[in-house]
């Protein structure tokens, strides 16, 4: 299963750059739409790196609070540290950037970036296994939303999956939303 991940994640990173140097449209607006529903909920967001969709302008409008996340350690779930527009961001794992201080936050809502996705509700992510884990912990916890964030280019057929692979609950793209039942 390693070997076609790898290959599949190979042709996501592709289709994915062509999606971002063509814009992102009214992706952000799309999403803020979706969420507004879960207004007062804890959201986590994400710091868009190379070329993954923005969801910044979505989570500065969450009338609620917001987080980021953070690896604090390989094979382990992320934590989520408060997050607002402006605030002093620091390099973390990955060079992904991180608040460098604030609350931890439990989300009730997950923005989660990928390489692709497929109708079933399935994403590929970048092989480290952070958002399964995540995943799993909080809605062994309680309901959590998990909604996939991508460019419409980014569907592919199937997602090769594992049996630890965690399904989202919903995919908006520029192009509009997928709930998955």
């Amino acid at each position: 299963m390693t070997d076609v991940k790898a290959e599949a994640r190979a042709k996501a990173f592709a289709r994915r750059a062509e999606a971002f140097a063509a814009g992102q449209g009214q992706a952000a607006e799309i999403l803020a739409d979706f969420l507004a529903p879960h207004r007062g909920k804890v959201l986590s967001g994400y710091m868009p790196m190379r070329s993954e969709i923005d969801p910044l302008p979505a989570m500065a409008v969450h009338p609620g609070p917001v987080g980021v996340p953070v690896i604090v350690a390989k094979a382990a779930p992320l934590r989520f540290r408060e997050w607002s527009p402006g605030c002093r961001l620091v390099e973390g794992t990955f060079k992904a950037l991180v608040p460098e201080e604030g609350a931890w936050l439990e989300p009730e809502v997950v923005i989660v970036p990928m390489l692709a996705f497929d109708a079933r509700g399935y994403r590929l992510g970048y092989g480290g296994g952070f958002y399964d884990r995540t995943l799993e912990g909080l809605r062994a916890r309680g309901p959590v939303l998990a909604v996939g964030f991508a460019f419409a280019a980014q569907e592919m057929d199937e997602v090769p999956i594992d049996a630890f692979d965690q399904r989202l609950d919903a995919v908006v793209t520029e192009k509009g939303v997928t709930v998955f039942a």
